[in-house]
């Protein structure tokens, strides 16, 4: 097997319902496996039913997977991090499709996508779980 890296994120029990968004926005395959799916003998916690317990989002370019957070009280922010996904795209008007995209599907203006001092297109967008997506573009 080759090796790969992909984005693992979990969320607190909206993860199915996100990556179905981002599988809306980008397109790709989109898989999801919930806990009431499996055989749970042996486990250490009871997980809900609908809970998510492994998506993966294949998509042009990468792998999106995640997980609905199975630790109560504990929270694990995703918005005023620094973290985003960095999504670079072959044309500037790909990345405004997706930015616009994410911005209808309740998501909120980050950074204007625009010509970048090092030439390039970036720009960043928060979706409406309060993921920052940044999106970059080489030169048009």
């Amino acid at each position: 097997m080759a090796h790969s890296i992909a984005t693992y994120i979990s969320l607190d029990g909206v993860t199915g319902e996100a990556m179905q968004h981002w599988h809306d926005v980008f397109g790709g395959e989109l898989n999801i496996l919930r806990y009431g799916d499996m055989q749970l003998e042996g486990m250490p916690f009871e997980p809900p039913a609908d809970a998510v317990a492994h998506a993966t989002l294949t998509m042009p370019g990468g792998v999106i997977a995640g997980g609905d957070s199975m630790d109560p009280g504990t929270e694990y922010p995703v918005r005023g991090t620094a973290y985003s996904m960095l999504y670079t795209t072959d044309t500037p008007d790909e990345a405004r499709s997706f930015i616009a995209a994410l911005l209808e599907g309740g998501g909120e203006a980050g950074m204007p996508f625009e010509k970048a001092p090092w030439g390039g297109w970036f720009g960043q967008v928060f979706d409406r779980y309060g993921v920052m997506w940044s999106f970059s573009c080489d030169e048009a």
